[in-house]
């Protein structure tokens, strides 16, 4: 995988890359695939009540993540200190990382794990507002989609190399040590030297944003408010946002239904792949490292073609694709068809997210980003229960974990019929969109 070669120092742009290669420490091993699992099915024993308490922790998140992402972003762009703000908020999630390794398989030891695993869901996602900020400053507004495509692949092309080094290096095996380190698994060992792994792996990743990548310039930023000031400004922001660009809100209102949709293929993924179509659990994990090579690979060339027919062209595709083999996912059965159709689904994920996120960044006004992209994960936020609990909703009805889909594809159906009507940033070249 090349960096892009427009006019950009690609030194630069490696570098802002690499945070995003690092931070699937916490996304795809922590959260996704191994730690939140040792929390809920051995440390809780796989218990409902062990389930239901990762939901209730991560929902606490959510709603402090909504609380706060805007307030952080503001307060990054009015003190030109974007990068410092990613470094403290990466710290911050490297730290509650590595304290995970204090949680033994024990249920005491349920609650302070799920706070650990919450703590870090917040102050990963207040990172990512001013990583995202920080697109900006290492792209042109004509290379601004292929550098965003170029980071959301790095992202899944780390999450893949890491998940591999903890599978076969950790966890793979049945004997009394995990994977080919020989780590024992008594007290559960094995996963806890996991969460070092990744927050080392994490750390050494984001060195090179903070050594190579320099602060946003000093122009025009806007004045720096308290806590209470910045949540004024925030309200009278969006009232003026409403009134002089309306297309910007209904953007942010879109994009948090289909982006919902988007973190629900994942979320619900195993669990149909097992559950309905005879996926091994072993093979879990490698449909998620093939998922997310193929997720990559349509990030880069999403990218690529953003730059030509614009965002919203790139979205409203990769929504009509992911929607189609959806629908296929409903009618077929059999490992065979999972993957075929499971792969042809997460091929639009990825264009899907990065053009979601350039969309925003071309029509931030300048200075303004960080601020922008906190509405943005706060808009997410906001619906990010729909989704899953649509999906829970419709197998309760219809008592078959296939009919959930059906939940799913109805909020990307929502998100692509919001998003139908709002008008694209401007054609390169031609400064900002039409208001």
């Amino acid at each position: 995988m090349n960096a892009p070669t427009a006019s950009v120092d690609r030194g630069r742009v490696l570098a802002w890359a690499l945070w995003d290669w690092g931070s699937a420490a916490y996304h795809a091993v922590i959260l996704t695939f191994v730690f939140s699992v040792y929390l809920t099915d051995t440390v809780g024993d796989g218990s409902p009540a062990a389930g239901a308490a990762l939901g209730y922790a991560m929902g606490a998140a959510g709603l402090v993540i909504a609380l706060l992402a805007p307030v952080i972003g503001q307060r990054a762009d009015a003190s030109g200190r974007r990068k410092l703000s990613t470094a403290v908020w990466t710290a911050c999630t490297i730290a509650t990382m590595a304290g995970l390794f204090a949680v033994r398989d024990d249920p005491g030891y349920l609650w302070p794990g799920l706070v650990l695993l919450a703590l870090g869901s917040v102050v990963a996602e207040l990172a990512q507002v001013s990583y995202n900020a920080m697109l900006a400053q290492v792209s042109t507004r004509a290379t601004i989609g292929r550098v965003s495509g170029f980071g959301w692949a790095m992202g899944y092309v780390g999450g893949i190399v890491l998940l591999l080094v903890v599978y076969y290096g950790f966890v793979a095996g049945g004997g009394p040590t995990g994977g080919l380190a020989g780590v024992p698994r008594e007290d559960g060992l094995n996963v806890r030297v996991v969460a070092l792994v990744a927050a080392g792996w994490f750390l050494v990743f984001a060195l090179p944003l903070l050594l190579r990548v320099p602060e946003a310039p000093a122009a025009d930023r806007p004045a720096r408010l308290g806590v209470v000031g910045a949540y004024r400004a925030l309200a009278a922001d969006l009232a003026a946002l409403y009134r002089a660009d309306r297309h910007t809100v209904y953007f942010l209102g879109a994009s948090a239904l289909f982006r919902d949709g988007l973190a629900a293929i994942f979320t619900v993924g195993s669990v149909l792949a097992v559950g309905v179509y005879g996926i091994g659990a072993g093979d879990v994990l490698l449909f998620g490292v093939a998922a997310n090579v193929v997720a990559a690979a349509g990030a880069v060339a999403g990218g690529r073609l953003e730059d030509r027919v614009g965002p919203k062209r790139v979205i409203v595709g990769s929504l009509l694709g992911m929607i189609a083999a959806a629908a296929v996912l409903l009618v077929v059965s059999g490992p065979l068809m999972f993957w075929v159709f499971g792969l042809a689904l997460v091929l639009f994920v990825g264009p899907a997210q990065s053009s979601s996120r350039t969309f925003l960044a071309r029509l931030a006004p300048p200075g303004r980003e960080g601020q922008l992209f906190g509405l943005y994960a706060t808009t997410g936020r906001a619906v990010s229960f729909l989704a899953p609990s649509l999906f829970g909703l419709f197998v309760s009805l219809f008592g078959a974990q296939r009919a959930g889909i059906v939940g799913v594809v109805l909020v990307l159906v929502a998100g692509l019929l919001a998003l139908w009507p709002v008008r694209p940033p401007s054609p390169i070249g031609e400064g900002a969109a039409t208001r």
